[in-house]
């Protein structure tokens, strides 16, 4: 099935970012939020993020204005049931994604592919409580999604080969790169990345290091661009603590056992970057590290 219209459910970092890629390579796309500030916010957003990308000429201002010109938004979730695929950007929680399903359900289009961005909530449990299992997938972007070049394309228990050559057709469309994964907790890229972040964060626990000298070890002496304490806030720790619960609970092994030290940041209201404050304080010129 081909398709053409894209609804998204969350207006917020994921959502926004994935209708800005989806919009930018020719697909009309129907953006759902709960408040008329959020969608008002999420929109300002795409539009900061195309000028970004006009001033240095990676699109021209004609494809900036076409691209913003094929979004719309609604504060009505059923008005996403004349879409061909939605993909679902709400908060990583499973009783918040089961309840857009539900709703979303009764609406659809017999063809509409539904999927979800979830990091690390399983796919086959999710697809079993709508009426499509086998049009079910996990799509997960990476963040930020108009920069990352991956996308997790993971396949429920039920999903059928039609919906995954249709999911992989969009990906390749978006001019980005998928990878096959299966429905197992937290997937390949979060399997592996939230345990290291979890590792890091219980060297700075124990005292191995502090926030900085954490971060720049692994910056130059293992090359990565960001380090994994600086990434956490990036991320959201919130969102890393309940991936690693997925983790914990989904394998029942021991090594994925949260750091307490992240579970009293989360307890504190310091999760990272959209808060203010994380394993670094973001409120003045520079960031500061908490620890």
């Amino acid at each position: 099935m081909e398709v053409k219209k894209i609804g998204i459910v969350g207006a917020g970092q994921m959502g926004n970012g994935i209708a800005h890629v989806c919009a930018l390579a020719g697909y009309e796309v129907l953006v759902n939020d709960i408040s008329q500030e959020a969608l008002d916010r999420g929109i300002a957003t795409v539009r900061k993020n195309l000028d970004r990308q006009v001033s240095r000429e990676k699109i021209s201002e004609a494809e900036r204005d076409e691209a913003m010109g094929r979004i719309a938004t609604t504060l009505q979730l059923k008005d996403l049931g004349q879409t061909d695929l939605v993909i679902e950007a709400a908060t990583e929680r499973e009783t918040v994604k089961v309840a857009i399903f539900e709703d979303l359900v009764p609406h659809l289009q017999p063809h509409t592919i539904l999927t979800s961005n979830t990091s690390s909530i399983s796919i086959t449990r999710l697809a079993s409580r709508t009426d499509r299992p086998e049009k079910f997938m996990g799509f997960h972007f990476m963040n930020p999604v108009p920069i990352m070049q991956l996308v997790e394309l993971i396949r429920g228990i039920a999903t059928d080969e039609e919906t995954y050559k249709s999911c992989l057709q969009v990906v390749e469309n978006l001019g980005k790169t998928a990878a096959s994964a299966e429905d197992f907790p937290a997937f390949i890229v979060n399997r592996i990345l939230m345990p290291m972040i979890n590792e890091a964060v219980y060297t700075l626990y124990e005292g191995v290091g502090n926030v900085r000298s954490i971060d720049e070890s692994m910056k130059l002496g293992a090359n990565h661009p960001m380090g994994p304490l600086e990434l956490a806030d990036f991320i959201g720790l919130d969102t890393c603590l309940a991936i690693m619960n997925v983790l914990h609970d989904g394998l029942a092994d021991t090594k994925y056992r949260p750091c307490p030290l992240l579970t009293k940041y989360v307890e504190a209201g310091w999760l990272g970057r959209k808060s203010q404050r994380g394993f670094y304080d973001y409120r003045g010129e520079t960031p500061v590290p908490t620890r």
